[in-house]
């Protein structure tokens, strides 16, 4: 297996007919050479760092662009008048949730008739279980004394989504129907995709004020990708018999698309739904920044005054309906459509309806008559914040812990990670993007590498390089300690059943996790230090490390192992010469995600305290300079494409030379 990857590396062009491991070796060595002449005081200024007066002031002309786009077409007159819409739209789900004193004037729903709504809905989804995960996570929310802050966060959720779901599916039908449109949509996808969610935040506040509707407007945005991604590929997967079946009944093209193609489609679509539930979780939780109120502003204010009781309190909180969430709409992609023969009674068709509404008026009648059935308050809920205050605290000043996270601070913030981030910004920038280039080109070939050149060359030319450096350094620095932990985990918990779907359900658990959450416990052990944002983007990363390890290694084809066990190999030989080379493409897809993931948790993790691009734009937040804010974001975007695209095309190119398909 080593071999035909080899010869694939060496088949593959490089430059001036090099092979590409020859000719990324050149380019190391002329990166080595400047940065050797850098450190003997040889290499001119102008070749360390770009010079000032080289660099195009790009915020400034995209400033005068927003502006132009903003005031001279009247950009800001519409966003403006939709804002009204969305308000009313907001106003109205927020006085049904927690009782905001506007129109319908009906609210706020007892909380009691809400959990029982979500138990209904949680059975017919998944029978008991969910059931008790759906209604239990309400009720947990509302006696522990967070049901306003949470019913904050869900007023907006309950547009949002919807809305990302009704715009993604629009654009996905487009770009099936239109290729020129799915060309176009492609890049524009691949950019939003990467893109820092601070980057969403600011525009939302310029043009659609600070606050709910401006966090509804950037989550929206920011879960509209892969509603349109799995859109496009749902209806391009549409068998061609289906479809011929349906023409030859004499369907219209609108009756092909309502009966014929989106049926057939449903499953990539409820993923889509899926994904859209869970980006707009994670971002709504995350407009904190921008006003927003609900569980991410308490969070925020917990976490910045540490008091890590309440947080944690809020955290489980948000992880519990994330994960609710998550499992209900997992289990409404397999569940199949349920028939009934002709003349069944109404009732007995829509039997949950009927039991959800008779429940939630059940409930509502009772909350008349009985408050704590209705509100929660302060002096009645269970919240035990200042209890598991003085236990973590407690825990963290235990000789034996203390040892360890000190030993941990001293040891990779002194002897790791503070020399590798001076390293980096001793290197030279033409050396740092020769070494990127070398990189693109022994892994992913020509092309990648030219991308590679050109993208690092325009964050050199942003002016941002240094702190575009840093956070590169903390996204190396936390992919590789969550490669040393991640890989050997999945290693060992592939090589049984039981564990592998033990730890498959800890990752798929983890992942259901909003980003904020895992600043909790880097938080907690490490207080704020570079490690605390190091370990915060680890333990985010490992998740799909582990996860692509391990259904790397069991997807192997079993007749390969057993002709390596016929041949008398041992565990280890088998693990080393089969399994992990055929498993590899799947492992690479893995840390590519860990990297995305890193790029993303690394602008979060600017809450803590970082001298990154990430501090950066959330110092952007607190005025109105869109031009340095989208400078920033696509830096980092550009950054994470990089990576993205040259993993990605090793990826796909080692399955097809192992003959294990694209």
């Amino acid at each position: 297996m080593a071999d035909a990857t080899e010869v694939h590396s060496d088949i593959s062009p490089g430059f001036g007919g090099l092979s590409r491991s020859k000719a990324a070796l050149v380019l190391v060595a002329v990166a080595v050479a400047l940065t050797l002449l850098r450190y003997a005081g040889l290499l001119p200024d102008a070749l360390f760092r770009v010079p000032e007066a080289m660099v195009p002031p790009f915020a400034i002309w995209l400033d005068a662009i927003f502006n132009f786009v903003k005031d001279d077409l009247g950009l800001l007159a519409v966003t403006r008048t939709l804002t009204e819409g969305l308000e009313w739209i907001l106003d109205a789900t927020a006085n049904l949730l927690f009782g905001k004193r506007r129109w319908p004037n009906l609210g706020p729903i007892p909380w009691t008739s809400i959990a029982a709504v979500a138990a209904v809905i949680g059975y017919y989804l998944g029978g008991w279980r969910m059931a008790l995960l759906a209604g239990g996570t309400f009720v947990w929310t509302a006696l522990i004394g967070q049901w306003k802050i949470a019913m904050e966060t869900m007023s907006v959720l309950v547009v949002a989504a919807p809305l990302a779901f009704v715009i993604g599916l629009t654009l996905g039908i487009l770009a099936w129907r239109k290729p020129w449109v799915n060309r176009a949509l492609k890049p524009i996808l691949s950019v939003l995709q990467t893109l820092p969610f601070f980057t969403y935040l600011l525009p939302a506040v310029i043009f659609f004020k600070v606050g709910p509707t401006a966090g509804a407007v950037a989550t929206t945005i920011y879960a509209i990708p892969p509603m349109i991604l799995m859109t496009t590929l749902g209806l391009q997967k549409v068998s061609p018999e289906v479809v011929e079946a349906g023409e030859m009944s004499g369907c219209s093209r609108w009756q092909l698309l309502r009966h014929v193609y989106i049926p057939s489609a449903r499953t990539e679509i409820l993923v889509g739904v899926n994904q859209v539930i869970m980006l707009c979780l994670a971002m709504v939780v995350l407009t904190a920044f921008i006003g927003m109120p609900g569980l991410g502003a308490k969070l925020l204010a917990m976490m910045g005054s540490f008091k890590l009781g309440r947080s944690f309190e809020i955290g489980v909180t948000i992880v519990l309906l994330a994960v609710t969430l998550d499992r209900m709409s997992k289990a409404w992609v397999v569940k199949q459509p349920e028939h009934f023969e002709k003349g069944t009674p109404w009732w007995k068709r829509h039997l949950t309806l009927v039991l959800a509404v008779g429940l939630f008026v059940f409930f509502i009648i009772v909350s008349q008559f009985v408050e704590v059935a209705a509100t929660i308050g302060r002096k009645q809920n269970f919240s035990q914040g200042k209890e598991i205050d003085t236990l973590i605290k407690g825990f963290l000043n235990i000789d034996a812990v203390k040892a360890v996270t000190g030993f941990l601070r001293a040891f990779l913030n002194v002897q790791v990670l503070i020399p590798f981030r001076n390293f980096l910004l001793s290197i030279p920038t033409p050396a740092l993007i020769l070494l990127v280039t070398a990189f693109a080109l022994w892994l992913g070939g020509r092309k990648q590498a030219i991308l590679a050149a050109v993208f690092f060359s325009l964050v050199a030319l942003s002016g941002w390089w240094d702190r575009s450096v840093i956070t590169l350094y903390s996204v190396i620095s936390a992919v590789a300690l969550a490669m040393i932990i991640g890989l050997p985990l999945g290693i060992w918990a592939a090589r049984t059943e039981r564990w592998s779907k033990r730890i498959l359900l800890v990752c798929d658990t983890a992942q259901t996790f909003p980003s904020f959450v895992y600043l909790i416990p880097a938080i907690m052990l490490f207080g704020i230090t570079d490690i605390a944002v190091i370990f915060s983007i680890l333990i985010f990363a490992m998740v799909p490390l582990t996860r692509y390890t391990i259904e790397g290694l069991r997807s192997v084809p079993e007749e390969m192992t057993e002709a390596a066990d016929m041949s008398g190999a041992t565990r280890m030989q088998k693990l080393i010469n089969v399994q992990l080379p055929l498993a590899l493409p799947t492992m690479a897809v893995g840390v590519n995600q860990a990297i995305m993931f890193a790029f993303f948790m690394v602008i979060i993790a600017a809450f803590i305290g970082t001298q990154d691009l990430g501090q950066e734009l959330q110092r952007t937040l607190a005025g109105t300079d869109l031009g340095k804010n989208f400078v920033l974001g696509i830096c980092v975007s550009l950054m994470a494409l990089t990576f993205d695209l040259t993993i990605l095309k090793w990826a796909s190119d080692q399955k097809k030379a192992l003959g294990l398909g694209d």
